[in-house]
């Protein structure tokens, strides 16, 4: 992108990277990220205590390289969720302009920060994500749309894309370290950091813009924790995990977190019993941004309605 008249200044970015068993590709995203163009950034690692080296690895690294500061090592946090709460609340944000996030395995395009800075600056917005471009060891790659409109409760049932993509303004990166630093246990049974972090930015009044252009290498192997929407494998694997109520339980345990359980769609909604996902399915179209998952959404809450919902989302 042109460079415009309005970034002269180089501004600060505090990349925080979530490791696990990562020897095999974490060296290449390390290095991606640290040829971004026209930004400084300082990079900080957690470690969920692993099996392969990794700590070591990057010990050595870090030893010739300023730009990576490591957490102490030897917790288990048992997922990238839990390890990126330990990130949001112990790293220090002060003097940073800009929060980012970090898997172990992509690849980011060189002006994926850059270019992330000037969408927030031209559009007044505090927030950034954008889609990404999936790749597999055999050499096939995919485009993942997540640029669709946002809607008005969008942020209630998704994440605004891969948290890997995500950009935050430093006042909404210090207000989400507050929510984290004082938030119960509950935080900890929240899966999707990604998820939470655009759920907070909705419910408090920050804009947030998705960027219809691909920032990284999203790799896909064996070991994603997530990973993408492709075949009938994964779709399988997503449709069961939403008729066990999983999604709404997410929904309602995000909702207290971030304030946002006196709104409508949780009080007319998810806490409305079966007239509740009769609500929601009448307004899918705002619950979920992608087409298809509107239509899979208004199926699930249809079922819900006719059918007594799993016990942990309530009847």
């Amino acid at each position: 992108m042109t460079k415009p008249i309005f970034s002269m200044r180089r501004r600060k970015f505090a990349i925080c990277l979530a490791a696990y068993n990562g020897m095999t590709y974490i060296a290449d995203q390390i290095e991606s990220i640290l040829l971004q163009k026209n930004v400084d950034l300082q990079i900080f690692i957690s470690v969920d205590r692993s099996a392969d080296g990794t700590e070591d690895c990057l010990a050595e690294r870090a030893l010739s390289e300023p730009r990576l500061t490591l957490l102490p090592f030897g917790d288990r946090f048992g997922g990238a969720g839990p390890n990126f709460y330990r990130l949001l609340r112990d790293v220090n944000l002060a003097g940073f302009d800009y929060l980012s996030f970090a898997d172990q395995d992509d690849i980011w395009h060189p002006e994926k920060l850059w270019r992330a800075h000037c969408l927030l600056t031209e559009q007044g917005a505090f927030g950034y994500s954008s889609n990404v471009t999936a790749f597999w060891p055999s050499g096939k790659t995919q485009l993942v749309r997540k640029a669709q409109p946002q809607r008005t409760w969008d942020f209630m049932f998704e994440a605004a894309g891969p948290g890997c993509t995500y950009v935050l303004q430093s006042c909404l990166a210090l207000t989400l370290q507050q929510m984290v630093r004082g938030a119960d246990a509950s935080l900890l049974r929240v899966g999707y950091h990604d998820w939470l972090i655009y759920a907070f930015a909705r419910a408090n009044k920050y804009s947030w813009v998705i960027d219809d252009w691909s920032s990284i290498q999203y790799r896909q192997h064996a070991n994603n924790q997530i990973g993408v929407n492709a075949g009938w494998r994964s779709y399988w694997l997503r449709v069961r995990k939403m008729l066990s109520g999983h999604g709404f339980e997410q929904s309602l345990l995000i909702a207290d977190l971030v304030q946002a359980s006196s709104t409508p769609v949780v009080q007319h909604g998810l806490r409305g019993g079966r007239l509740g996902y009769l609500w929601l399915a009448l307004r899918a179209n705002q619950c979920r941004r992608k087409r298809l998952d509107q239509l899979w959404f208004f199926m699930l809450c249809m079922l819900f309605a006719v059918a007594k919902p799993p016990d942990r989302v309530g009847a």
